[in-house]
Parts: structure tokens; C-alpha cells; sequence
């Protein structure tokens, strides 16, 4: 009891500092925090299949696009759109198609399953590519960023400041809902699935309906990371749901520490705050311009030296001590 109960301080003191940094941190700094919550909570809803259930999929940027796109597109061409009204349908649409891929990719295991997801990710970044849907290369722009209603009050998405912290409330509200998920039984049941898929439909679980489920969830939080994302750059592009997206996520998970919440949100913010470095002139001179050399050289270094992800890193120190 006394472990459930402090599992939760790291979280939540996290977040407090989360909602107190933008008060000692420049615009830039609070753009680049915002982009670290936003994969973050990309990385969470991939970690729901990577990390609990164990179904490695390389099409899950297209859940990603598909809820940025959706934003955009039905957004108001001269008003504010209702985050009210935008929002759900971002992640009922990005649901949606997690359920049409799940229902026929869930049918495959192993290698199978990772290319059939592959192509079915490859297929939505082709609809958005190559037709009028798109807009092609160069993607579509948000004229005016959401605003959510409050009573009385609204919350605009124009400003930065209601930009972050709308951010930072649904990056905490996934860490929870996934902590739920994690400890109730449908949670427990895909983690049986993981380690023995056989014996949980011995035991009488309809593995099926658990996979297909937490397909679905995690399809649905990667369509609210698109919506985080729209309404941040105000712009999406073919590229959020191309196959190097997917394997970017893939690795800031690993990164973090598979079968971990909080190794995801830390793989998040090591991967991005490494691309930030790795890309910055002044600070790595012409090695900038190679920046993808440099940051695949320190992943897999992180990777040899930390098998179980940064979330390991205490405990690797503690015994280095001992």
C-alpha cells in the first residue's frame, strides 16, 4: 500500500514543476517543453502496446496525423474552432482507424504484425501525401487556433500560455488514465498477454477483444498528441504520420524504458532535448548538419550501457556504489 501510494509522487511532482517552469523560462524554452509533453503523450499511448501488451507496431504515427490532419482540416476557415467540438473528433477519427487496423493486423503475430501495421501507416501517409485531401508535400495551416470554452471564461489556443498548460492538463490526464489502466484488470490482463498469450486464453481470456481494446486506446491518445500538435505549430503535414515517425516514438520508449509510464515520458524528452542539442550550431558547430549521425551514435550507446532504458539509470548507479 505504502508503494501505490508513493509511486504517484514522482508524477505529480513532475507536473508541478511542469506548471511552474514557464515562470523562469524564455518563449523558446516553453515551446521546446511544450514539444517534449506533446511526445510524450504519443510516447504513452505507444507504450500501451509496446511496453504492456507487447505488440511492436511501425504504423502508429498514422493515428498521430490522422488527429493532427482532422484538427486542422474541420477547423473554421474564419472563426475559432471549439476545442469542445475538435478534440473529440481528432481522436474519434484516429480511434477509428485503429480499430479498422487492429481488427485485421491483430489477426497476424511477430514479424507480421509489425509489416501489416508498417503498411497500413504507409497507406494514410499516401492519402494525405498524394491527394487533395493534404493538400500534398508541404501539408495544410490552421488560420485560427481552437478555443475552449469555460462558462464564462475561454481558454485560447492562440496564446501561448493556455497553449502549455492545456498541454500540460492532458499529458497528466493520460499518465493517469494509463496508471488506471495499468492497475485494474483489463491492465493486468494485457500484461499476461505479453508475457504468455497461450496461457492467458488457457485461463479463459478472449485475448482478441483485450488487444484490439488497447489498439484502439492507444490509436485514440496518439489522435490527441496530433491535436496537441496542430494546435501548437497550427499546421500538419504528410510527415507526422510517415514511418520514421513511428520509429522515432519506438525509440524514445526504449530509450526511456520499456513497461515503464514514466520511462516514456522520459525517453520523450531524452530524445527530443538530444535532437535540440544535436541540431544546435552553436553549440556543435558543423556537426549540426549531421545531427541524425550524432543522435543514433548516442542512442545506441544508451542502449548498450542501459539495457532497461534511463528509468534504470538510479538503479545502475546504486549498485556501480555498491
Amino acid at each position: 500500500m505504502a508503494n501505490a501510494k508513493t509511486a504517484w509522487l514522482v508524477p505529480v511532482a513532475g507536473a508541478v514543476a511542469l506548471g511552474l517552469l514557464p515562470l523562469v523560462v524564455t518563449t523558446y524554452g516553453q515551446d521546446l517543453v511544450m514539444r517534449i509533453m506533446v511526445f510524450a503523450v504519443f510516447a504513452l499511448s505507444l507504450e500501451l502496446l509496446v511496453g504492456t501488451t507487447g505488440l511492436v507496431s511501425l504504423g502508429h504515427a498514422a493515428f498521430f496525423g490522422i488527429g493532427a490532419y482532422i484538427t486542422v482540416l474541420l477547423s473554421p476557415a474564419s472563426e475559432a474552432g471549439s476545442v469542445w467540438l475538435l478534440l473529440p473528433l481528432a481522436m474519434l477519427a484516429a480511434a477509428a482507424y485503429a480499430l479498422v487496423v487492429g481488427a485485421l493486423s491483430l489477426r497476424t503475430k511477430g514479424i507480421y504484425f509489425i509489416m501489416v501495421t508498417l503498411a497500413f501507416g504507409q497507406m494514410a501517409y499516401f492519402v494525405f501525401h498524394d491527394t487533395p485531401v493534404g493538400r500534398g508535400t508541404d501539408g495544410i495551416f490552421l488560420n485560427l487556433r481552437p478555443v475552449l470554452e469555460l462558462g464564462s471564461a475561454a481558454l485560447d489556443l492562440g496564446d501561448r500560455m493556455h497553449r502549455y498548460y492545456l498541454t500540460l492538463a492532458a499529458l497528466a490526464a493520460t499518465y493517469a488514465l494509463l496508471a488506471l489502466v495499468l492497475r485494474s484488470r483489463f491492465g493486468r490482463a494485457l500484461a499476461g498477454i505479453k508475457v504468455n498469450e497461450q496461457r492467458m486464453r488457457a485461463a479463459g481470456f478472449p485475448t482478441y477483444p483485450y488487444k484490439l481494446a488497447a489498439f484502439v486506446l492507444a490509436g485514440a491518445l496518439a489522435g490527441l498528441a496530433g491535436f496537441l500538435l496542430a494546435a501548437k505549430d497550427a499546421a500538419a503535414n504528410p510527415e507526422l504520420l510517415s514511418w520514421h515517425e513511428s520509429g522515432v516514438v519506438l525509440l524514445m520508449i526504449i530509450l526511456g524504458g520499456l513497461g515503464h509510464l514514466r520511462g516514456a515520458v522520459i525517453g520523450a524528452a531524452a530524445f527530443t532535448l538530444l535532437r535540440e542539442l544535436y541540431g544546435t550550431y552553436s553549440i556543435v558547430g558543423p556537426l549540426a548538419d549531421h545531427w541524425q549521425l550524432t543522435l543514433g551514435f548516442t542512442v545506441i550507446a544508451f542502449v548498450a550501457l542501459l539495457p532497461q532504458g534511463l528509468i534504470g539509470l538510479p538503479a545502475r548507479l546504486r549498485t556501480a556504489r555498491g
